[in-house]
């Protein structure tokens, strides 16, 4: 089997809103927004971080999708972005509208690891390389 991970889709209900936040919070490149703005990605590396809108998804699968936002609970995921300064993006991520969940901290292990919310309700660890 020859498969690799290209990407994660979060569903969201405002595709553009959340490419912005990701490129002001994070300094991700926008790869493409399609014209009707149900769909975006940005580069992230060797995968892609995509956004499709909730509408969107709702038309195309035949089962209930959790509601994402800000006011429900977080889901049973979270997203990882690295960096070799915690302090700096964790306060660049608040700056751009994310809301924290526990300040940047040395896990015993070495690595320092940070929580925040996105815009969208979704859980972002912000943290160092693993030493």
């Amino acid at each position: 089997m020859d498969a690799r991970f290209g990407y994660t889709i979060l569903y969201v209900d405002d595709v553009e809103t959340s490419l912005g936040f990701y490129e002001r919070a994070f300094g991700l490149v926008r790869r493409m927004l399609d014209d009707e703005k149900n769909y975006g990605e940005l580069e992230s590396g060797a995968t892609r971080l995509a956004f499709a809108a909730n509408s969107f998804v709702s038309q195309m699968l035949p089962i209930e999708i959790a509601p994402s936002g800000a006011q429900q609970p977080a889901p049973p995921c979270e997203l990882g972005m690295v960096t070799q300064n915690v302090d700096a993006a964790f306060r660049q991520a608040l700056a751009a509208g994310a809301s924290a969940v526990k300040s940047p901290e040395t896990k015993p292990w070495g690595q320092i690891v940070g929580y925040v919310r996105d815009p969208n309700g979704f859980l972002v660890e912000i943290c160092s390389e693993l030493p």
